[in-house]
C-alpha cells in the first residue's frame, strides 16, 4: 500500500528485529492514517527537497516490538507518528536543521550525532501529530558517567 509517492506501508512497518523474532508489526487503520500523515507532511517533503532516498531505520513499532527493544508502548513510533531516518549523502545535522527550519513537526531529535564520526553519525527522529504539533527540537547524547540517554534542547 502506497502512503505517498515515495513511501509505502511496508517500508514504514519493516523491522529486522520483528522479522527475526517472528513478531507481527501490523498497524491498526488509525495508525496507518497517522503514518500517512507523517509521510505526507514530513517524509515526502524531505524526499522532494533532497531528491534522494530517505532511509527509514525505524517507523511503526507494535507494542510487542516496543517491549522487546526496550521502547515505550506509548512512544510515537507505536502510534504511527514517528520515524528514525537518514538521507543518502546528507549530513544528519544538516538534515535535522533543514527539517527544523522548513517543516511542521511535533518532535525533532538529532540522536547520537558526533560531527567527528562523519555525516551519517547517529540519526534523525521526527514525529508528526497535526494541529497539536509542539515543534520541540532536542539533541540526544549518551552520558559518559551513567551511559544513559540525555536529552537537551537543540
Amino acid at each position: 500500500m502506497k502512503l505517498t509517492t515515495n513511501f509505502s506501508l511496508a517500508e514504514m512497518t519493516a523491522s529486522q528485529t520483528a522479522a527475526r523474532k517472528g513478531i507481527p508489526n501490523n498497524p491498526t487503520p488509525g495508525q496507518v492514517e497517522n503514518l500517512k500523515k507523517l509521510c505526507e507532511s514530513v517524509l515526502q517533503p524531505i524526499r522532494n527537497h533532497y531528491d534522494a532516498p530517505v532511509i527509514i531505520s525505524s517507523g511503526f513499532r507494535s507494542p510487542e516490538l516496543c517491549v522487546l527493544i526496550g521502547s515505550s508502548i506509548d512512544s510515537q513510533h507505536a502510534k504511527g507518528q514517528a520515524a528514525d531516518l537518514q538521507v543518502s549523502g546528507i549530513d544528519n545535522e544538516a538534515l535535522a536543521t533543514w527539517i527544523k527550519n522548513n517543516l511542521d513537526f511535533d518532535q525533532l531529535i538529532l540522536e547520537f550525532y558526533k560531527k567527528e564520526e562523519g555525516p551519517h553519525s547517529g540519526w534523525v527522529h521526527v514525529s508528526y501529530v497535526g494541529k497539536e504539533n509542539r515543534k520541540q527540537s532536542l539533541q540526544a547524547t549518551r552520558s559518559e558517567k551513567t551511559g544513559k540517554t540525555v536529552y537537551s534542547p537543540w
